[in-house]
């Protein structure tokens, strides 16, 4: 197997799956236009968040927000009077986001704040607007374990928690790694695995954007 047929199996399911949009295509031109990091979720990945429509969900928290291509996935998955909080550290990225979101149609629904997410998160929590149907965590990998915890906090039993980028081109299973990304992720999946509120199981993708995965957990108890 090779990227390069990853890449068009990728694209054959995309086609069938997910049909040409104005506002996820804009949405991804303006951010290469604004030399953003291709780091969003891929189309056909980004379909996979619709998990919030089934999850029924009402409210939802998303931790790294970058162009708000994922954040536009989720949000159309609300309901008319759903609302979901989006975190984002970088003001390029968090204005490239607002006009994309905006476009989209989705001001109303989405609440964008810019700033640290370890330093925004207790806002959150002090603000009442927990707990969250869903939360996606897709941020610094380094702060996965400290997201996954305020991720528990924020939550209710049965709500979802969602973490994309946890296998990192396989080097999750190398514990003697010297990178912070994989380090990170190893302890957010040790948290996940010793964690008794919460049941999970991790996905390895392949497609356009490599071998990487998403994490799923659902909270079983308060």
């Amino acid at each position: 197997m090779t990227q390069e047929q990853w890449t068009a199996v990728d694209a054959y399911f995309t086609k069938l799956l997910v049909p040409p949009d104005p506002a996820l295509d804009a949405a991804l031109q303006t951010s290469a236009a604004a030399g953003l990091p291709p780091h969003n979720v891929s189309p056909n990945q980004g379909k996979l968040l619709l998990l919030a429509q089934i999850q029924g969900a009402r409210t939802i928290l998303e931790i790294g927000t970058l162009d708000g291509y994922s954040t536009i996935w989720l949000a159309r998955a609300l309901p008319s009077n759903g609302r979901l909080f989006t975190l984002e550290a970088n003001p390029k990225h968090a204005e490239v986001a607002r006009v994309n979101i905006a476009c989209a149609g989705l001001a109303d629904i989405v609440d964008l704040r810019l700033g640290q997410a370890l330093s925004t998160l207790p806002q959150i929590a002090a603000e009442g607007h927990s707990p969250f149907d869903l939360i996606f965590i897709d941020a610094d990998k380094p702060n996965n374990p400290d997201y996954f915890t305020w991720a528990l906090k924020l939550s209710r039993r049965g709500s979802l928690i969602i973490a994309d980028n946890v296998v990192r081109n396989g080097a999750v299973v190398d514990q003697s790694s010297s990178d912070p990304s994989v380090q990170g992720v190893r302890q957010f999946n040790e948290l996940l695995a010793s964690e008794p509120r919460v049941s999970a199981t991790a996905i390895q993708t392949v497609g356009s954007k490599g071998y990487d995965g998403f994490a799923i957990a659902i909270v079983t108890a308060d």
